[in-house]
């Protein structure tokens, strides 16, 4: 594969798009996982698996978004390797090698004050309480990056919080999962693609 760092004006055009969630088999299909998910089905449409960074401290897919042919935006799918609470450190050593400012970063990521099967696109703003997203302001120094917000709604009853995101989805949500993945893979594409406008006129209704 090309590097495109090496390419030219193709450099500018990087695109770092980060699924945010915690490693490993345990953590795999809770509601704080969402961001991977949506990474896994960009990293199927752009037909190649995860493989390790030389970094040693994310999984990366390199690709080009976009109909086949249609010479996409160029796009470095990550999932970082640290725990929530500490991915800032591999999203900030990935868009140093890259090369991408963080205009150009799009955190993919749960979000309690969103309804499930609804999401937002927007660009910049606080962490609201979001460990992924607290963690990445620190270390790229900035909030101005680019955030896919799936909603994975409020807990029910008196759930701690912490207990709901680190719980699996309900078996009815589980039925409508891969259309909510599906949509946020759409919108990043979108994203990147047509910028921030569109995006938010298309899937922020």
């Amino acid at each position: 594969m090309t590097d495109e760092r090496e390419t030219g004006g193709a450099s500018s055009a990087v695109w770092l798009v980060v699924g945010l969630g915690n490693p490993g088999p345990t953590y795999a299909g809770h509601r704080h996982n969402i961001g991977y998910l949506v990474a896994d089905e960009l990293a199927s449409r752009l037909g190649s698996g995860f493989r390790a960074h030389k970094s040693g401290r994310a999984d990366v897919v390199e690709g080009r978004l976009g109909a086949p042919g249609t010479g996409g935006p160029r796009v470095v799918l990550a999932r970082p390797r640290s725990y929530m609470n500490e991915l800032g450190g591999p999203v900030k050593a990935l868009a140093t090698f890259y090369k991408v400012p963080p205009e150009r970063v799009v955190a993919i990521h749960d979000e309690l004050d969103i309804a499930f099967d609804t999401l937002r696109v927007k660009l910049g703003g606080g962490d609201n309480g979001h460990n992924g997203l607290k963690s990445m302001r620190s270390s790229l120094g900035t909030g101005d990056f680019h955030r896919v917000r799936v909603g994975i709604g409020r807990p029910p009853g008196r759930q701690d919080v912490a207990d709901f995101v680190l719980s699996n989805y309900s078996s009815a949500e589980r039925k409508v999962l891969p259309f909510v993945v599906d949509t946020a893979a759409d919108a990043v594409e979108c994203l990147v693609g047509e910028g921030l406008e569109k995006t938010q006129q298309r899937f922020n209704s």
